[in-house]
């Protein structure tokens, strides 16, 4: 396991963007890397992985689907997540997630990772 911590989160009006930060203590190469996020009242949503040996594969929630990219700096063992058109209902705390290993399949289920950070919040005001 390695030990996350997220930042880059913050107040924005409707329509404007924000990307957030996961800095991982150690090699995440070879890992299953995912952004999770939990609004209050709401179960946790899967919205964003990729497979951290092969970035290109994706996988992405439709609600967020267009607007939102997740990407990695392996040099730097840090996952992003780019947030545009932002609205009121993107609103919620953003968890960064990993499972280390071969990852077959990015995956948008909790239940799949083993690491997680803290979560930084996200606050979308109309």
């Amino acid at each position: 396991q390695v030990q996350l911590v997220e930042s880059g989160g913050g107040s924005v009006q409707a329509g404007g963007s924000l990307t957030l930060s996961c800095v991982a203590s150690g090699s995440i190469y070879r890992s299953c890397m995912g952004w999770f996020r939990q609004a209050p009242g709401k179960e946790r949503e899967g919205i964003a992985a990729l497979d951290a040996e092969s970035p290109g594969r994706t996988r992405y929630a439709n609600s967020v689907k267009g607007r939102f990219t997740i990407t990695l700096e392996n040099t730097k063992n840090t996952l992003y997540l780019q947030m545009n058109s932002l609205t009121p209902d993107d609103t919620a705390k953003y968890y960064c997630a990993s499972k280390k290993g071969i990852c077959w399949s990015p995956s948008l289920s909790g239940a799949d990772y083993d690491s997680w950070g803290l979560g930084t919040q996200v606050t979308v005001s109309s």
